[in-house]
């Protein structure tokens, strides 16, 4: 514990070090738990006093916290959020014996109201997907975005035939890619490791896009990288060469506007699609589960958007009643 400060600050810092050191926590995760827990220890010391002692928390201590929150002008999904970093931190803390229970867990968590974005039809998407294997417009006031069509089809291809994260795609390797097993190799949440099918029309987009990257790379001189470095490469290959999640974003949106889509496309509309097209053609939920790499089914459920007219056809097609 760093001199003065208090054992609520000091077992807050050990927390979000354990955190960003021994469960592999991705940086985008570790900065919003680092926010609000630390928000939530000032809010203790403020409150309970420099010298407080965190075994003295309550759960009333953290409902009157969400209350501040609530004034700050916060959603009710800004809110839930801290209410989950600060339940971590409690479980960490009673699995460390410093707390004798986790309060967190009496304070229920605000309810949100259920927003299933628009999915673009797979007439749409196909349509987009097209458009790339021509090339397309470059957009001058963006040096990443819709500037290299090669690589930015390899972006929609596997955004959407892959149903894959934003962040899954910038972390592609060159070594992830399994040609012989026709699939990809992506690291999820918390690290965990799944494989992704590579279809047909994303391999062949993705050897039209592998010649171009090698060039380029070789071109800048950083020819190490043609076969160990980032699938999504930059375009004047700067730095480690990667493209970034934020890059990413920019690109899908401007391809998107300028193919007509709705101007809330963003990379993880691509991924709604996938689950829900593969789920009105017929596919198992479980499966797609699987493919999304999401750990729980009712998170699949809830990613998928599966209409009345849709629920009565399949009912009609399989339920031997219905026949």
């Amino acid at each position: 514990m760093q001199q003065g400060t208090g054992e609520i600050e000091g077992l807050a810092e050990a927390f979000l070090a354990m955190l960003a050191n021994e469960r592999g926590a991705s940086q985008h995760t570790v900065r919003a738990y680092a926010r609000e827990v630390r928000s939530f220890a000032a809010y203790l010391v403020e409150t309970m006093g420099k010298g407080a002692q965190v075994g003295k928390v309550e759960h009333l201590h953290i409902r009157a916290y969400m209350g501040v929150l609530y004034e700050r002008g916060l959603t009710k999904a800004s809110a839930a959020r801290a209410l989950a970093a600060v339940r971590s931190w409690f479980k960490w803390l009673a699995k460390e014996g410093k707390v004798a229970q986790n309060p967190a867990l009496l304070v229920s968590t605000p309810k949100l109201p259920k927003h299933l974005p628009r999915v673009p039809s797979v007439e749409e998407v196909n349509r987009v997907l097209n458009s790339l294997e021509g090339g397309g417009p470059v957009r001058k006031d963006e040096v990443d975005a819709a500037a290299w069509p090669e690589r930015d089809r390899v972006i929609f291809e596997l955004l959407y035939g892959c149903g894959i994260r934003n962040s899954e795609l910038v972390g592609i390797n060159m070594p992830d890619i399994q040609w012989k097993n026709d699939a990809i190799l992506v690291k999820g949440k918390g690290k965990k490791e799944r494989y992704v099918p590579l279809g047909d029309e994303a391999a062949v987009a993705l050897r039209a896009f592998l010649q171009l990257r090698e060039a380029k790379l070789l071109a800048a001189g950083r020819g190490a990288l043609v076969h160990e470095g980032p699938l999504v490469t930059n375009l004047r290959m700067r730095g480690d060469c990667r493209l970034t999640t934020r890059s990413v974003g920019r690109i899908v949106k401007a391809i998107a506007l300028s193919r007509g889509l709705a101007a809330d496309v963003h990379p993880h509309t691509l991924r709604h699609a996938f689950g829900t097209h593969m789920l009105e053609e017929g596919a198992d939920l479980r499966a797609i589960q699987e493919m999304l790499g999401h750990e729980r089914l009712s998170t699949t459920q809830r990613y998928t958007q599966l209409t009345v007219g849709q629920v009565q056809r399949v009912y009609d097609e399989t339920h031997p009643r219905a026949k």
